[in-house]
C-alpha cells in the first residue's frame, strides 16, 4: 500500500464520519472555490461541481503531497424534482418551499464524485443517483423541523440521517449517496482503479 495519504476536499462532517467508519485515516482540506458550471443534466453538474472541488484543494498541496500516494476526495449533492435542481436553501423561508414541495413524493439524489492524485491526474470519475420518498407532511411539520435548523446546510433542506427520517418512507439505491458520499461505490471504483485503501488503515489496538 506504501504511503498514501487521503485528503478529504470537505468540510461535511457527514462525510468525515463516513470515511471514518471504514476505518480510513485522513486529513480534511476544504474546498474553497466558486461553484459554477455550464452542465445541465444532474449528472453532468455533481461530477463537474466535484471535480473542481477536487482541483481547487489540489491547488493548495505542498510539494510533499504532489505524488502519486496522495489523493484527494471530493464530492458535490444536489436534490431534483421534476426537473429542478435543489442546492441549499438560502434561508429559511426557501427550505419550507422546498420542503413542502417534496413532501408526499419522491425525488432523486445526486452525488458526484471525483478523485485525483497528488499529480493532479483525475483517477475516479462519476455519479451515483437514490430515488428518495417522503410521506405526507403538515406545514407544522415542516416548521417545526426548520425550527431545528438542521436544512439549513443540506441539498434539498432535509438531511435523511436525522430527526428527519420520521418523514421518509423509502429509499431505492445507496442511503450513505443521500447522505452525501456513496462509499460502496468509491470502494468499487477504487478497487477496480487499483487505489484501495485510498488512506492509511487505522490498526486495531
Amino acid at each position: 500500500m506504501g504511503n498514501r495519504k487521503l485528503i478529504l476536499a470537505s468540510g461535511s462532517p457527514r462525510r468525515r464520519e463516513i470515511l471514518t467508519r471504514q476505518g480510513l485515516e485522513f486529513e480534511v482540506i476544504k474546498s474553497t472555490c466558486e461553484e459554477y458550471t455550464e452542465e445541465t443534466e444532474p449528472a453532468g453538474i455533481v461530477k463537474d461541481l466535484s471535480a473542481q472541488k477536487a482541483r481547487d484543494v489540489h491547488s493548495m498541496l505542498a510539494d510533499a503531497d504532489r505524488s502519486s500516494d496522495t489523493f484527494i476526495l471530493a464530492a458535490d449533492t444536489i436534490v431534483t424534482v421534476d426537473g429542478r435542481v435543489l442546492g441549499k436553501p438560502a434561508d429559511e423561508a426557501e427550505a419550507f418551499a422546498m420542503i413542502k414541495n417534496l413532501q408526499g413524493r419522491g425525488h432523486k439524489v445526486y452525488t458526484g464524485v471525483s478523485i485525483i492524485d497528488g499529480t493532479g491526474v483525475m483517477r475516479i470519475s462519476f455519479a451515483e443517483c437514490t430515488k428518495v420518498q417522503f410521506y405526507p407532511m403538515t406545514d407544522d411539520e415542516i416548521n417545526a423541523y426548520i425550527a431545528t435548523k438542521d436544512p439549513m446546510d443540506k441539498a434539498g433542506a432535509y438531511g435523511i440521517q436525522g430527526c428527519f427520517a420520521v418523514h421518509v418512507s423509502g429509499i431505492e439505491g445507496d442511503y450513505d449517496n443521500v447522505v452525501g458520499l456513496p462509499v460502496a461505490r468509491i470502494y468499487q471504483e477504487c478497487r477496480r482503479e487499483g487505489i484501495w485503501p485510498i488512506g492509511q488503515m487505522k490498526v486495531a489496538p
